[in-house]
Formats: structure tokens, sequence, C-alpha cells
């Protein structure tokens, strides 16, 4: 009788690919802040909060018009309103970047991209689209529902009308340029409190302070500043003493810019 020697047959074993490498793309990044974005209550609420202002003030303007103010142009009259959601957006603008670096989430963000400019830049494209067409839905709502109560008045107008959407199409553009001003001085300033002051202090108090200094070049100077540049969009008629739609419309691409891209240069530049 023999004995049969058996060897331990080793088991047969498949080669695994090798994950992928990890890899970034601009489009994960913007879904990624897309998410981020709609994940704050901050946002749901802002936003709510700047349509009910525009809203309830046109609502307001449009059923109290008696022909005392016939000589304000309608759209205007009735997103009078406007003013109060712009400092509502420039608020989520600031919370945007700045309330990443209250909360710590920031060093999360670019742990995942570590290049950092991204971050930034998609987070300001996210903010830009949701803003101007969060803000020319809540126009074109407010100015057909004022039209209600101003139908048979001397303010009765309508979409079709000449200029009325390029006012209502301005208006969201200067809004939602005013709040990326506000985020680039939150992404500088890193700071939800400073930077809120800072919007409030020289974009909407400094230029009103210049206008009483006894220089005549004052006032060309303060037309560039983002607030008045602004109120020189939205009306179907051209605003005096302002300057034209096209040249506020680069000066206040050209002062996000400025204030976006220098935070880009500190973003590289300092620790998180």
């Amino acid at each position: 009788m023999t004995d049969t020697l058996q060897h331990p047959v080793s088991p047969v074993t498949e080669s695994t690919p090798a994950p992928a490498p990890y890899r970034l793309s601009a489009k994960g990044i913007l879904r990624s802040e897309w998410h981020k974005l709609w994940t704050l209550r901050s946002t749901w609420i802002t936003l709510l909060t700047a349509t009910v202002l525009v809203l309830a003030v046109g609502i307001m303007m449009g059923s109290t018009y008696d022909g005392d103010d016939a000589e304000i142009d309608t759209v205007v009259f009735v997103l009078f309103g406007t003013q109060l959601s712009q400092i509502c957006l420039a608020v989520l603008g600031v919370l945007v970047i700045a309330g990443e670096y209250s909360t710590g989430m920031i060093r999360a963000s670019l742990t995942a991209v570590p290049h950092r400019l991204p971050v930034l830049w998609a987070k300001a494209a996210v903010f830009a689209t949701v803003a101007f067409t969060a803000t020319l839905v809540t126009n074109a709502g407010t100015f057909l529902t004022a039209q209600i109560w101003l139908s048979d008045t001397d303010k009765k107008l309508s979409l079709a009308d000449p200029g009325v959407l390029g006012a209502l199409t301005g208006s969201a553009a200067g809004i939602t340029l005013l709040s990326l001003i506000a985020l680039g001085l939150g992404a500088l300033l890193r700071s939800v409190p400073g930077a809120i002051g800072a919007f409030i202090a020289a974009v909407m108090i400094l230029p009103e302070v210049l206008t009483l200094l006894p220089f005549g070049f004052v006032d060309t100077v303060a037309e560039h500043f983002p607030a008045q540049a602004a109120s020189a969009l939205g009306s179907v008629a051209r605003v005096e003493d302002a300057v034209s739609p096209g040249t506020a419309l680069l000066t206040l691409a050209l002062w996000a810019a400025a204030l976006i891209g220098a935070a880009s240069v500190l973003l590289k530049r300092r620790d998180v």
C-alpha cells in the first residue's frame, strides 16, 4: 500500500484591478457646492425672506397706489422691496463662504480640493446662479401681481412692453452682483459679522457720506460705487444722475471680480 502524498493546493486567485485614482472635476466640485448650499437652513430661510419682502412690498405699493407717485418708474415702484431683499442676499453671500470658516467646515472642503481656488470659484458660480434665478422669478412674479391693482392706472404695463423684461433682468443682475461682492468680502475677512459690517459700511454707507463732501469729482466717483451703480439698473427709463445700465453692469462686475480675485490670492497664500 503506497501512501499518496497530498500537497496543499493553493487557491486560484483572480487578479483584481487597482482602484481608480480619485480624480477631481469641475462638475464634481460644482455638484458638491450645490448640495452644500441647499442643505443649509440659512439658504432656505434667507431666500424665502427675500422673496416675501419683495412680494409683500410690491403688493402694498400696488394696492395703495393713488396716483401720487406717477413720476416714479413703474418697475422701480413695484420692486421697491428689492432694497430689503438685496441685504438678505448679501448676508447669504457672506454665509456661503464665511460660514464655513466659523464652523470649521472649510478644512474639509480644502482637504478634498487641495488646489483650493476651485472651491471659492464653485461657491461663487453656484451662489450667483441661485441668486439670479430666485431674484428674477421673484421680480417677475411681483410685477405681475402688482399689476392686478395697477391695470386701471397710469402704471399699467405688461411683460411685453418695451424695456420691462430688461428692467426686471437688470434688477436681478444688479442684486446678484452685489451679493457676489458680499461673498468676496466674506472670503477676504473670513468672519460673518465682520463681512456683513464691511458690506453695510463700505457699500451702503460710505458712498452716501462721500457725496456730502464739497468736491465736484466726488459725485462722479460715488456713481461707480456698487450700490449706486446697481440703482441705475431695474428701471425702464434711464435713471437721471446715474451711469448707463451697461456701465453699471460693468462696474458691478469689476467690483465683484476684484474682491473675489483678491480673496483667491489670499486663499492660496495663507493658512485655513
